[in-house]
């Protein structure tokens, strides 16, 4: 027990007293307030061992309540859902608390009867109907949304968990990109019009491209806030989609109904700010790059093999056409010697033939016996016939004359034995050289500036 000190000079009130014997005498009074019946909004409702405690509220204000949980249990009723309307009797209560734990007033609850569906629901589901009429569901949905945007604006809770699952979706898309955060309270009255301003100022931001507003779940009471008025026509008409990741699956504010989107969780909400799983889509590329790489390199070589074969193909065409005029050359020659030796043989035959026939022809016509007029005839006939005979075999002859080739300008190469020289490799091999050309022969000596 402290020893009682001396009391604040200059004041006229009583004590000092201790604060175990004050708070005692405050229980007393408070449990002697008459005891009254209350009706309001459930919100809260949390079922211990021992005692079952929630919150009364309605516009104007709010009471904590607690009832014991046999009691509680004996009503039937179960869990009592945020919202729900009851009416409790009872009266009000104080624990005074110790040196190891803290005080709490709570109201005392003996009697409970449920009244309905509560008034905020009621006026949470006019003002939803109202909103959608006014067409204020749509304009953030016709929003486009980047499928990989450089800079995403978050507004969150400064110390709350949704901040580390925003990041961690971030990161689980491989983004990179730039965040910029709007730091607001997310639960009690002040939310609200703290959560507007933080976006109205990050839809400022011309570099911000989507919004995601998180919060983790809770009871409808502590989502509340989520559902202003104000907040949700703010929204409505920014020019950035919202993204809104608040409270969890069975959660649903009137900011869902808003924004662009509604996820269950902020890290739900994150991957939906990013579509693109940007380490997949990197990997694809280096992928890519690498096969159009490869690709790129056997193409090259390709073409630089077609281009070598293309420059090797002017002097392959050359040497292959030279050796054909050279063959060329060298079976006109054969020819031109076959015909002229044919042609000796054909005119000494012809010439055998015609003595033969001419012997013959006088002595028919010497046994004939002939006048002198038709033998002479028959004579110029076969003279003349045996003319023009030779005259086209000399023609024939001369056709393929090689004089007749040098004649039109060509020349003729040919060794110190009179053989002709078929090549430039031979004729550098030769002493001595002779040019036949139509009018005569000219001797050369090759050297190694040669035409050859």
């Amino acid at each position: 027990m402290l020893e009682r000190p001396d009391g604040i000079p200059g004041l006229e009130l009583t004590g000092p007293w201790a604060v175990g014997h004050y708070a005692a005498r405050l229980r007393e009074r408070l449990r002697e307030f008459t005891r009254v019946q209350v009706f309001g909004e459930v919100f809260g409702f949390k079922a211990g061992r021992a005692k079952v405690w929630f919150e009364l509220r309605d516009a104007t204000g709010a009471l904590a309540c607690s009832m014991w949980r046999k009691d509680f249990d004996a009503l039937g009723i179960g869990a009592l859902a945020d919202g729900a309307q009851v009416v409790a009797a009872g009266g009000c209560d104080y624990y005074p608390g110790s040196r190891t734990a803290s005080p709490s007033f709570s109201f005392a609850v003996t009697g409970l009867r449920v009244a309905g569906e509560g008034d905020l629901l009621a006026q949470l589901e006019q003002l939803r109907r109202q909103l959608h009429a006014e067409g204020l569901f749509e304009p953030q949905k016709r929003l486009p949304r980047a499928t990989l945007p450089r800079c995403i604006g978050v507004v969150t809770g400064e110390s709350g968990k949704a901040r580390d699952d925003v990041l961690a979706g971030l990161r689980r898309r491989g983004w990179q990109g730039r965040v910029v955060w709007a730091f607001a309270p997310v639960q009690d009255r002040h939310a609200a019009p703290a959560v507007t301003r933080a976006l109205q100022d990050l839809a400022a931001c011309a570099e911000v491209e989507v919004v995601v507003v998180a919060r983790g779940g809770g009871s409808l009471a502590d989502l509340f806030a989520f559902c202003d008025e104000t907040l949700c026509r703010t929204v409505a008409l920014l020019r950035v989609p919202v993204i809104a990741s608040v409270g969890h699956h069975t959660d649903r504010t009137l900011l869902d109904d808003v924004a662009a989107v509604a996820c269950s969780t902020p890290t739900h909400a994150a991957e939906a700010a990013v579509p693109v799983d940007c380490a997949a889509a990197r990997a694809g590329l280096a992928l890519a790059a690498a096969r159009l790489e490869r690709q790129g390199r056997r193409a090259v070589v390709d073409r630089a093999r077609i281009l070598a074969r293309l420059s090797r193909a002017p002097a392959h065409h050359v040497a292959r056409h030279r050796t054909r005029l050279h063959q060329l050359a060298r079976e006109l020659r054969a020819v031109t010697r076959r015909t002229v030796a044919e042609g000796d043989r054909a005119t000494t035959a012809r010439a055998a033939s015609l003595a033969r026939k001419a012997g013959a022809e006088g002595v028919r016509i010497a046994r004939a016996e002939l006048p002198a007029p038709a033998l002479e005839r028959a004579a110029a006939t076969a003279r003349e016939r045996r003319r023009r005979e030779l005259d086209r075999m000399l023609a024939t002859l001369a056709a393929h004359d090689p004089q007749r080739t040098l004649e039109r300008g060509y020349a003729l190469v040919e060794d110190a034995a009179g053989e002709p020289v078929t090549s430039a490799a031979a004729a550098r091999e030769q002493d001595a050289l002779v040019v036949r050309l139509h009018d005569g022969r000219v001797d050369v000596k090759p050297d190694g500036r040669s035409l050859f």
